[in-house]
């Protein structure tokens, strides 16, 4: 399960602004850029794609255009995010602080791949969390706290907003796209929905 939202793109008139520097072809340019959104002529777009398909030394640009969202998934998904560090920013809820803030519930994981016994066991698993959750508001016991981190499954679902540029993306595209994890396509499918990622980052190279 992955959740996608509060997404907002922005960046696009310094980007196509500095894509042109090396050229000294400002003029050249025919995109319509302003608060409400962007709108990519075709002179723009084309240099866009031919310095995107030329590598990263030359695609600079897609740097600057910077995406911000909120992404709700599970544990086991974030650990193979986590290998994006370069170009991307992650403020994420606080499981060390606040994973006894409420009860846990079958919705707060990631269990739809999973089979009648497997369901079961999940239950649980959330039932022992409770119970030690219910001992540690009680006692402030870190025993009990110890119990709750150690024993939470990799299935649980945490929010972070993030920060992405469109380079990131694009190589988290190329290299996710056909993934194992549902996850993963759906992020990527995600990604083809932002203004002119198609164009720019996924059908080039």
């Amino acid at each position: 399960m992955i959740q996608i939202s509060k997404e907002h793109v922005h960046g696009w008139e310094a980007a196509t602004r500095g894509l042109r520097n090396p050229f000294n072809s400002w003029a050249k340019s025919d995109s319509s850029l302003n608060d409400d959104g962007v709108s990519l002529g075709e002179n723009d777009l084309t240099l866009m794609k031919r310095l995107s398909s030329a590598g990263t030394d030359h695609s600079k640009f897609l740097r600057m255009i910077t995406v911000t969202m909120d992404i709700n998934a599970p544990l086991y998904w974030w650990k193979e995010f986590d290998t994006y560090k370069v170009g991307t920013v992650a403020n994420s809820t606080s499981t060390m602080h606040k994973i006894h803030e409420k009860e846990f519930e079958m919705s707060d994981f990631s269990h739809e791949h999973l089979i009648d016994e497997a369901v079961w066991a999940l239950y649980d698993i959330t039932f022992v969390l409770n119970r030690y959750r219910d001992k540690y508001i009680e006692t402030g016991e870190k025993d009990m706290w110890w119990q709750m981190i150690q024993l939470l499954p990799s299935s649980y679902n945490q929010l972070r907003t993030v920060q992405v540029n469109y380079q990131v993306l694009q190589h988290i595209y190329r290299s996710r796209k056909n993934h194992k994890l549902d996850e993963w396509r759906e992020f990527c499918d995600w990604c083809l929905t932002l203004p002119y990622f198609k164009e720019i980052c996924a059908e080039v190279g």
